[in-house]
């Protein structure tokens, strides 16, 4: 039986997507996760969303707690895991509003929890990460996004800072000499630990700026992030509604 959990980023976490919405607390052995979850269905396929940075938007990226997400979607049940964030570009093909399936990261985080296992007292784990996001939902996402005439990229390579700060000139352009093509503040460790929990995971990243490297526009900022957002909030939810029956 398949069940989807959706892991909605800033601006990109409507229940409302849902039908037969239900409200459930959660709790885990790694503590609380960002909000309660929300299940239901769409087109007639089980549901379950977390809002990533709380349904208020009240949590920094530092302060999720990825581990209890993750966990928590897996004691929901879901079979997979699909993942909205909003990103910068640092790539000058990569437009606002653009959409990018991810199939690599780079993790330059650095206070955050990044594995469930902490301890190898009853075993070794080292989890293999070279392909990190699912190809079967990646390939629908891609192929759902060109039959909704959305301008998307096949894949991308994100590298996922700190935060909550933006990244200096020096920083984006380091980041550019590493092969790295957007710019956000949650994809790892997220998707390290949904590959531990051995759930097939993918996310869609939306461009919303250049974050701060190209000089002919002006440094990113939270308003206009925001502008972007509530210009394709909605061409997130078509993608979701419409990938979702491809899923097997």
């Amino acid at each position: 039986m398949v069940k989807i959990g959706i892991i909605g980023g800033s601006g990109l976490d409507d229940p409302k997507i849902l039908d037969d919405e239900k409200e459930i607390t959660a709790d885990t052995p790694f503590g609380k996760p960002s909000s309660s979850l929300t299940t239901g269905k769409i087109n007639n396929i089980d549901v379950v969303l977390i809002a990533r940075h709380g349904k208020a938007h009240s949590l920094s990226p530092s302060q999720v707690n990825y581990r209890a997400n993750i966990h928590a979607l897996k004691e929901q049940g879901a079979t997979h895991i699909i993942a909205t964030t909003a990103c910068g570009s640092l790539r000058e093909k990569i437009g606002r509003g653009h959409f990018i399936i991810l199939d690599q990261f780079i993790d330059f985080t650095k206070h955050r929890k990044t594995t469930f296992f902490e301890s190898f007292e009853d075993d070794t784990h080292h989890t293999p990460m070279a392909e990190p996001f699912d190809p079967m939902l990646r390939k629908a996402l891609f192929e759902t996004a060109g039959d909704l005439g959305l301008d998307a990229h096949e894949k991308g390579t994100v590298v996922t800072i700190e935060g909550p700060r933006f990244s200096t000139k020096a920083e984006s352009n380091m980041f550019r000499i590493w092969g790295a093509d957007v710019i956000n503040m949650s994809i790892a460790p997220e998707a390290t630990l949904a590959n531990e929990a051995g759930i097939p995971y993918a996310a869609v990243a939306m461009s919303t700026d250049y974050d701060c490297w190209k000089e002919d526009e002006e440094p990113v900022s939270w308003e206009e992030i925001l502008k972007v957002f509530n210009r394709n909030a909605d061409k997130v939810k078509a993608l979701l509604i419409n990938v979702i029956p491809k899923i097997r």
